[in-house]
């Protein structure tokens, strides 16, 4: 698995210290300094099920600051994904990607869910 995270996110933290406890073989990748390709994005988007959304920090300030709420709605999925490959603090984290399936953010039941 592949962990794709900000190690100074609290809940990055949180999953990452879940993952280890539970004895769970992955690879850490710090979003920052190796933020997504858009190549990755779309995989990972079409491996999810979920809507392209979920995938922006929407409660980060670059998402506030660039006002995306109002523009999303008006931008293609390319688009989208072009901005999200420019800032890895604009993409939702922690991203849990397994086989056959991608998690974003930490939600624990759906953590356990998929992991067990």
């Amino acid at each position: 698995m592949l962990l794709v995270y900000y190690p100074k996110c609290s809940t990055c933290q949180k999953a990452k210290k879940w993952l280890e406890a539970k004895g769970a073989e992955f690879e850490e990748r710090d979003i920052k300094e190796n933020n997504p390709t858009k190549e990755e994005l779309k995989a990972w988007h079409d491996k999810s099920g979920l809507p392209l959304k979920k995938f922006f920090n929407t409660s980060g300030m670059i998402y506030r600051e660039m006002q995306l709420k109002d523009k999303l709605a008006d931008m293609t999925e390319e688009e989208q994904y072009e901005l999200l490959a420019t800032d890895g603090m604009l993409v939702k984290r922690p991203i849990l990607v397994g086989d056959g399936f991608v998690l974003t953010g930490f939600k624990l039941q759906e953590w356990e869910e998929k992991l067990g």
